[in-house]
């Protein structure tokens, strides 16, 4: 509605390099009100998504042979964003059996003295981990012990499940602030995923260097989906729970699908809409073919049982898969269904 309000009032013209007044203003009283952190307009920016948020620091602050910490798994784009960059993206894996979680003393294997920045991602894609205040303050010790900046990825925030609770790294490292940017937007919560708004949150030095990319790169977001936004962050709260407790059903049917599912294990997700569970027990088999890696058996699962996976390959992590639970209950029981079937297929 306000996005369409805006249309109709022809507010479509150019905008400030770092997003609406309005909008900043209303980003820091969310970030007041729901992450316990306090920000003035001037250390925010208003990007085209999270990820030109995350591509636009990373730009300011990454230079040729800078290294950046990534657990693995990670979100697709982080690696790729850091070589745009001349960067060197090290790649840190996690365990299973730890919730694919940063472990201190694998932080601190990884540092050396070209170490730049760690990317966190909390609650994660692809694994749907969540921090808890107690782990985010440790890795925060150490980055702020060894002068490593920190990007913490935010995006699905809202859709953690009890009992888990999601804590900004903000919040957890008040102490870590200067070295500290906040990436999120209402992409996930408001689903608002091709509106491309996100933002950033940071030192007033970091926010002015990444307006200054951003003015070159794109301008400023688009105009009228700002004023959706605001409506957003403004707005009742109310569907967002809503739609929190619909996922919430839905990991739990497909949870629930796979506990039925042989020698198949995974992590149980406590946040985002994505699950990972663990197929390395049904690699070196064959399904009209020899399937020897999860990327074989994601194309496998494509033409035998007409579903769709990522390949646990684009995270990093290879043996196993990631599912989606963002659709309803009725498609994602059938395609469980599927799952189980072309499984019980191979030989």
């Amino acid at each position: 509605m306000a996005c369409a309000e805006a249309l109709r009032a022809g507010r479509t013209k150019y905008g400030p390099v770092a997003g609406l007044p309005e909008l900043r203003k209303a980003i820091t009283v969310k970030l007041w009100r729901e992450n316990h952190s306090e920000y003035a307009p001037d250390e925010i920016v208003v990007t085209c998504g999270a990820k030109e948020a995350i591509f636009a620091a990373l730009q300011v602050l990454i230079g040729p042979g800078d290294e950046v910490i990534i657990p693995a798994p990670y979100w697709v784009s982080y690696s790729d964003e850091v070589l745009l960059c001349d960067g060197r993206p090290v790649i840190v894996a996690t365990a299973e059996a730890q919730n694919f979680k940063l472990m201190p003393e694998a932080l601190t294997q990884a540092i050396t003295k070209r170490t730049k920045l760690l990317i966190l991602n909390s609650p994660c894609n692809p694994t749907g981990a969540v921090y808890t205040k107690a782990e985010l303050s440790a890795l925060a010790e150490i980055c702020t012990r060894e002068g490593i900046w920190v990007l913490s990825d935010e995006i699905y925030e809202h859709l953690t499940y009890p009992p888990a609770e999601f804590v900004s790294f903000a919040d957890a490292a008040p102490g870590h602030r200067e070295r500290t940017v906040l990436v999120n937007g209402p992409s996930k919560a408001y689903a608002m995923t091709g509106w491309r708004i996100g933002f950033a949150a940071g030192p007033k030095q970091l926010i002015q260097a990444m307006l200054s990319w951003q003015g070159q790169v794109v301008t400023h977001p688009t105009t009228f989906a700002q004023h959706g936004a605001i409506a957003a962050y403004e707005g009742t709260q109310a569907p967002v729970a809503a739609m929190k407790k619909a996922f919430q059903e839905r990991r739990d049917a497909m949870m629930h699908a796979l506990e039925g599912i042989p020698n198949l294990g995974y992590s149980r997700p406590d946040g985002a809409f994505y699950l990972l569970p663990n197929v390395s027990a049904y690699l070196g088999k064959r399904g009209g073919r020899r399937i020897s890696t999860s990327a074989e058996l994601s194309d496998y699962l494509l033409d035998q049982a007409h579903i769709a996976v990522v390949p646990g390959e684009a995270f990093g992590t290879p043996g196993y898969l990631r599912f989606s639970y963002a659709l309803g209950l009725p498609d994602l029981r059938e395609g469980m269904q599927r799952f189980a079937e072309a499984l019980r297929a191979l030989q």
